[in-house]
């Protein structure tokens, strides 16, 4: 039997699972590591603790498995993406903690280059907004603030990488790499010309020896020693989470669509092999490319605060002692009674980005409990799942919504989307779509499968929701949730 291997790094665990050729999760180690918040709006991860823990599910899940490393035919890496981490070339130590996505201190830097007339520019180049969220600015305020740096990075003594990157670097014999999924969320990358773009790197003084090189995202990028899992593993995939979800969820073709209900959400929409540009706050991105010159693309929008909301319902409220528990709770009202949640912790991201924003629970009266705001908050992430599919422009060629990730597993979530949608929601066999299309990538770069038809094929569902509240209803229910988030701006009742 043969095996791939999928290193899964993510904000707030690194994961491997061991899958099988036909795509079934064999084995799933995990780990949590720290995270660090040295002052208000920052977020640090410290990478040699993600580095060990990513090292050591790999080997547990290799056990767990009751395989052989010399079993795998490849591996593949999906990251947490924007996370920047600069690190010496001779030592390999990182020079600070990883600066997380999560981060808003470039905020003044991103305001500045928006004051000086850069923002549309930026964007047209790069399909991205200036935000904190991407990692040049994140780049620039460590070549700033660490003694030395610049110089350094200039005399080509340093190294910029997204988690993939620092991983790769760490797994292999010191190769100095990305894929195009990650390289495209620097704020770097030139999307339609498929390069560091040399204007970009002027405008936050970036030196470019810094920078990985750039490949498809199904690719020989090294092995993995054989001294960390006991047989050298071809690495061949590497994407970051949100479109190797979209990979893992076998949406290959213009208008596919899928979301992931994360810690926050994220919609992508396939839109084949040229970039389509949004003017209702979307980005533009790169999804997986698993061949040389054969660049595809996606429009995306994110959620900043998905099941997250459902953890601060446990942690800060107390309302559940587990995250499971909340549909329980959700589901013993009727409905949420009135009480809409907009959970701006974060500010709000697409297609409002309101990064002011901040959190309102209203429309409570003397009969509210803790299940009304549960509900409501359980529905604050269909809510804004809706006003990221409509900004997109909705469904057209596929009709239904593929989903994933743990918060997909609440029926009454995903039930609740249907219904306001009006479309069916899709729920594949496999949930674990992020790793599985790292390790669909590795399978391609290796040989295993010839295109992305013999993938296509080995999708599976699970269950299918649909619709079963009017469209007058809905359309009834949206328009509540989009005055409540013009309140939470400050702009009154939503015309």
């Amino acid at each position: 039997m043969s095996y791939l291997l999928a290193l899964d790094q993510g904000t707030s665990s690194s994961r491997a699972i061991v899958f099988d050729t036909s795509g079934n999760p064999l084995a799933i180690a995990q780990r949590e590591f720290t995270q660090h918040y040295p002052r208000p709006g920052w977020v640090e991860h410290d990478p040699r603790e993600i580095w060990r823990t990513q090292r050591d599910t790999a080997q547990a899940a290799l056990r767990q498995a009751g395989i052989d490393a010399s079993q795998v035919l490849a591996a593949g890496i999906t990251n947490q993406r924007e996370t920047t981490v600069i690190w010496r070339r001779d030592t390999g130590e990182p020079i600070h903690r990883a600066i997380v996505w999560q981060d808003r201190r470039t905020q003044p830097l991103c305001a500045r280059l928006a004051a000086d007339g850069l923002a549309d520019e930026i964007r047209r180049r790069t399909g991205l907004v200036v935000d904190p969220y991407f990692s040049g600015t994140k780049i620039a305020w460590l070549l700033e603030h660490i003694p030395g740096a610049r110089e350094a990075a200039r005399r080509g003594e340093l190294a910029f990488g997204t988690i993939d990157s620092w991983l790769a670097w760490n797994l292999g014999d010191g190769r100095h790499v990305t894929d195009v999924t990650n390289a495209a969320r620097t704020l770097l990358w030139n999307l339609e010309e498929q390069r560091w773009d040399p204007w970009l790197l002027q405008a936050l003084d970036i030196p470019a020896e810094l920078l990985p090189d750039v490949h498809p995202s199904s690719h020989d990028f090294g092995a993995i020693r054989a001294d960390l899992l006991g047989a050298a593993i071809p690495l061949t995939g590497i994407a970051g989470d949100q479109q190797a979800a979209l990979f893992g969820q076998a949406c290959f073709d213009a208008g596919a669509v899928k979301n992931t209900y994360g810690t926050g959400c994220f919609m992508l929409r396939h839109t084949g092999s040229r970039p389509e540009f949004s003017d209702t706050g979307l980005l533009t991105t790169p999804a997986a490319q698993w061949q040389a010159g054969q660049p595809a693309y996606a429009m995306e929008g994110s959620v900043f605060i998905g099941g997250a909301v459902v953890q601060w319902l446990r942690d800060n409220l107390h309302a559940i002692e587990t995250s499971a528990d909340v549909q329980a709770l959700a589901a013993s009202v009727p409905d949420a009674g009135g009480v809409t949640f907009i959970p701006a912790f974060t500010g709000l991201g697409a297609p409002y980005w309101e990064p002011t924003a901040t959190g309102t629970i209203t429309g409570l009266t003397r009969g509210s409990t803790l299940a009304h705001i549960a509900r409501a908050a359980l529905e604050s992430i269909a809510f804004q799942s809706t006003a990221l599919l409509r900004a997109m422009g909705g469904l057209h060629t596929h009709g239904v919504l593929k989903v994933d990730g743990g918060a997909s597993a609440n029926d009454l979530l995903m039930q609740f989307q249907a219904d306001l949608l009006g479309l069916p929601v899709v729920r594949p066999k496999v949930l674990e779509t992020t790793a599985l299309g790292a390790a669909y990538l590795a399978g391609l770069g290796c040989g295993l499968y010839r295109d992305t038809n013999d993938i296509a094929h080995l999708w599976q569902a699970d269950r299918t929701f649909v619709p079963t509240l009017s469209r007058s209803a809905a359309e009834a229910r949206i328009a509540e949730w989009e005055d409540a988030v013009a309140r939470a701006l400050g702009r009154g009742a939503a015309n």
